[in-house]
């Protein structure tokens, strides 16, 4: 039988994870991993490639052990990563600097972009459907300001995922999904658009080769990654965009929400549509060629009730250790006999997406009152559940708004997919039908779906993800629901506005901002 390993490199961790090609895991081994703050420079995440290249090889070799696999048993490698994470190389392929996808050390840049090169943004926005706030742009602008000497080495830029093939393969490379979201990317062409670095003084000609996903880049190389030199490594792409194939969403008008850390509300669009004058919406490259997802994201989602849990819900944590199950699960428990719009509690985290000019108000709850049968952490969490949903519901209506595709189903993945009241929560409120899949760890997946698709397992992404993907529960709207959904979610954007106000004042501190503002 054939065997299919999937490398996904993730904010926190990377993991190694070995697939049957009927989609079943055999094993996964993980190890998390940590950026590191470059003194003196502030809000800096550097990715450590020598450190983080000995870890993904433990965890390489950790997966083919627990699999119970001899390494010439996995016929095809393939890799997926968190976006925006760069790396950059020398002439001799040796890597010169990196950063992680959350690294914010390019402030003053942005700012300089934004008021030296007036309209420029806007008009690389037209093409890419990104800003500079996550763009390479800036960052490559960064290095040239501030370690000269190391910029004009430079002479090729990957990903964090393409720098895990590059490993593997010794060929540095990039897929139109996560080379999109430099910013230096045409949606309609999926391909480099080298003449936006010229255009404000950077280089041109560090843009490598774009393969599609799922095109074979050739043998491995690395004898020390534990994988066997007759392995075939495979061109994979980003973790939201190979997520959203393993999840089946790979045709014109499918839906998907991703509700994990950060909540993604991604929609497919054909690659010609021209992204919204207003900026509000990210839009990148899919990984299906013809096709490009508009993006709408919601900080901090489960972050937020990680918080919660930890800062407040001692007793359920103690009630799921004497009965077996997670905490989650006790608090959604309690948190279904409270009534919809949680007694008018008004969460205060992540505003709804405005991708042109980005922050959030401080964090907070409004509308509590000192009542405990009424506030409590059954309703608060409730309440958190709710506008995680809301939040997605509103970049959803602007994603239909410039897309005029009519939203009626989406797909629900992630950790926020296990709970049964926060699937019922999500149809509610957005009225659509909620599907829940089988396998969850969809991003892996799609990326053993695009090694599969390099050596012929599958013909291709679509027709591995409609072979593969299976369904677990569905999830109706309740039409009254609905109805009284509309009106808090207005109610809501009111209050955010005003919160954002304070803000501006000086008065409370933003929950994040996006560098240069």
């Amino acid at each position: 039988m054939q065997y299919l390993m999937a490398i996904d490199a993730g904010t926190g961790s990377v993991r190694a994870i070995v697939f049957d090609t009927e989609g079943n895991q055999l094993s996964v081994a993980q190890e998390e991993w940590t950026h590191l703050a470059e003194e003196g420079v502030p809000n800096s995440m550097t990715f450590d490639t020598a450190k983080n290249w000995e870890i993904t090889r433990g965890c390489i070799k950790e997966s083919i052990k627990l699999a119970g696999l001899r390494a010439e048993e996995i016929v095809a490698v393939s890799a997926t990563s968190m976006r925006e994470g760069i790396v950059l190389y020398d002439k001799e392929g040796k890597e010169l600097w990196a950063v992680a996808n959350v690294d914010a050390r390019a402030a003053d840049e942005v700012k300089f972009l934004k008021e030296n090169f007036v309209g420029v943004e806007q008009e690389f926005y037209a093409l890419s459907g990104q800003t500079f706030a996550l763009g390479a742009l800036p960052r490559l602008l960064w290095l040239k300001n501030n370690r000269p000497e190391l910029y004009e080495k430079v002479a090729n830029i990957s990903m964090i995922g393409d720098w895990i093939l590059a490993k593997l393969s010794g060929m540095i490379a990039t897929d139109p999904s996560n080379g999109g979201t430099t910013g230096i990317f045409s949606l309609k062409e999926r391909q480099w658009i080298s003449a936006m670095a010229n255009n404000i003084g950077l280089k041109d000609d560090i843009f490598p080769p774009v393969l599609e996903v799922g095109t074979v880049m050739g043998n491995v190389v690395d004898e020390a990654s534990g994988m066997s030199l007759q392995t075939k490594v495979v061109m994979g792409g980003g973790d939201v965009q190979l997520g959203a194939a393993g999840l089946g969403v790979t045709k014109e008008g499918q839906v998907a929400v991703l509700g994990g850390s950060f909540w993604q509300q991604v929609v497919n669009m054909k690659s010609d549509v021209t992204p919204p004058k207003d900026m509000g919406i990210r839009v990148n490259p899919h990984v299906v060629q013809g096709l490009s997802q508009a993006e709408g994201i919601t900080f901090f989602s489960g972050l937020v009730m990680r918080w919660f849990r930890d800062a407040f819900c001692e007793l359920e944590k103690e009630e799921a250790k004497l009965r077996g199950i997670d905490a989650y699960a006790v608090l959604e428990e309690k948190a279904s006999k409270v009534p919809v719009g949680s007694h008018g509690i008004m969460p205060i985290f992540s505003d709804s997406m405005k991708y042109g000019k980005w922050y959030h108000a401080s964090p907070s709850f409004i509308n509590l009152c000192i009542d405990p049968e009424v506030c409590n952490r059954a309703s608060m969490f409730r309440s958190l559940q709710e506008n995680a949903c809301i939040v997605s519901h509103i970049n959803l209506k602007k994603i239909e708004a410039f897309t005029s595709i009519e939203i009626k189903e989406i797909v629900f993945a992630g950790g926020a997919s296990k709970g049964a009241l926060w699937c019922q929560i999500l149809a509610d409120v957005t009225g659509c039908k909620v599907k829940v899949p089988k396998v969850r760890e969809a991003t892996a997946l799609g990326a053993a779906m695009s090694a599969g698709v390099g050596v012929g397992v599958y013909d291709s992404l679509v027709e591995a993800s409609e072979k593969l993907v299976e369904w677990d529960k569905e999830y109706l709207p309740n039409q009254e629901n609905y109805e009284l959904y509309q009106e808090i979610e207005k109610e809501w954007q009111e209050i955010y506005v005003e919160q954002l106000k304070l803000v501006d004042r000086g008065l409370t501190a933003s929950m994040w901002k996006a560098p240069g503002l």
